[in-house]
């Protein structure tokens, strides 16, 4: 495993990997990537095999130019309103942290996509990562670069103390601008639908093509759709917990635990509850003003220091506003404490 800072040198030497079939771990404006070249089976079967990834949930292929969409996905199966509603859509909100599923290509092999007919594309919005994908050969899959199930890596050295020896090259581009993985949009037919909440709010999306449908309840591995759609995901290995902002205040302190807030008025209201807290007491906020865009960004960074703390015996978590991305980091916290319960 070589360990690289991002640069020209770095970059052309990792797309030489991804060309032999080999894996590499790269920033994007979401979350840290495990990348394969996206046309060679085997290359894929690595990142399941690294991951220890169930062969049906599927992966996501990144692209670097609007151009090569027609190489994975098989537009022409699409209908005419759908297809303009595409089109709008990529030509607001891409590059960026949205994924569509489409019809694939039948270059795509059938391991990129769990058998499925259709394919998850995302145009990211990461120079490097662009420059890579463009390197390699134009359309490298990606799942979240740590072990299935696991929390996802907002910086190298999360990869690095994941997966390790596993990857041939890890690209270190720094934290992560946003923190949260894309949001995933069925768009196969006019029925469009979000299947995973994520970087890109549902306000965006619909102001742009109007109302669209939510379908990202817990899935059966029958029954996948799209990455992260399993009930149990996203886990610390610490134990979490969830609860409202009305229901964390009235939770006590006691030794081992350990309080992820999403603002800092709801901290504020606790430690009031609370009377005098132990002054070892680890308590953390997402937000201080409660800024969802901020929240977002910190939560895996955050979740990662929690996870390391040897004492703590449970992570108690608020949930944030249901709107705009936190809707995503919702979903997020809501399925790490499936795993506990």
């Amino acid at each position: 495993m070589e360990f690289l800072p991002i640069s020209p040198e770095s970059l052309d030497k990792a797309a030489g990997v991804l060309r032999s079939g080999g894996l590499v771990a790269f920033p994007t404006e979401t979350v840290y990537g495990l990348g394969a070249d996206a046309f060679n089976p085997q290359a894929l079967a690595k990142v399941f095999e690294v991951k220890g990834r169930p062969r049906f949930d599927p992966l996501i292929i990144h692209i670097a130019a609007l151009e090569t969409l027609e190489k994975v996905a098989s537009l022409s199966l699409l209908g005419g309103e759908t297809r303009q509603k595409l089109f709008l859509l990529a030509e607001n909100l891409w590059p960026g942290p949205l994924s569509f599923v489409l019809p694939k290509n039948e270059k795509i092999p059938g391991i990129a996509t769990a058998g499925l007919a259709t394919a998850a594309v995302r145009f990211p919005d990461h120079g490097s990562a662009r420059s890579l994908i463009s390197l390699s050969g134009g359309a490298v899959a990606a799942p979240s670069a740590n072990p299935f199930g696991g929390l996802s890596p907002t910086r190298a050295e999360h990869v690095r103390d994941t997966l390790g020896e596993k990857v041939d090259i890890i690209l270190d581009g720094g934290p992560a601008r946003i923190g949260l993985e894309s949001t995933v949009l069925d768009i196969t037919s006019g029925n469009i639908r979000i299947l995973r909440p994520g970087g890109t709010p549902k306000e965006a999306i619909e102001k742009l093509i109007g109302p669209v449908g939510e379908d990202y309840g817990d899935r059966g591995e029958s029954d996948i759709a799209s990455p992260g759609q399993l009930k149990s995901h996203y886990a610390p290995r610490i134990p979490l917990s969830v609860f409202s902002g009305e229901e964390i205040i009235r939770t006590p302190y006691e030794k081992g635990r350990v309080f992820l807030f999403f603002d800092g008025r709801t901290r504020d209201l606790w430690l009031q509850a609370r009377g005098q807290t132990p002054s070892n007491a680890l308590v953390k906020v997402l937000s201080e003003s409660g800024d969802l865009i901020e929240a977002a960004s910190r939560l895996f960074e955050t979740l990662h220091e929690l996870d390391i703390q040897a004492t703590s015996s449970r992570i108690f978590a608020q949930f944030a506003p249901q709107e705009g991305l936190g809707a995503a980091i919702n979903d997020r916290l809501k399925r790490a404490s499936c795993k506990y319960k």
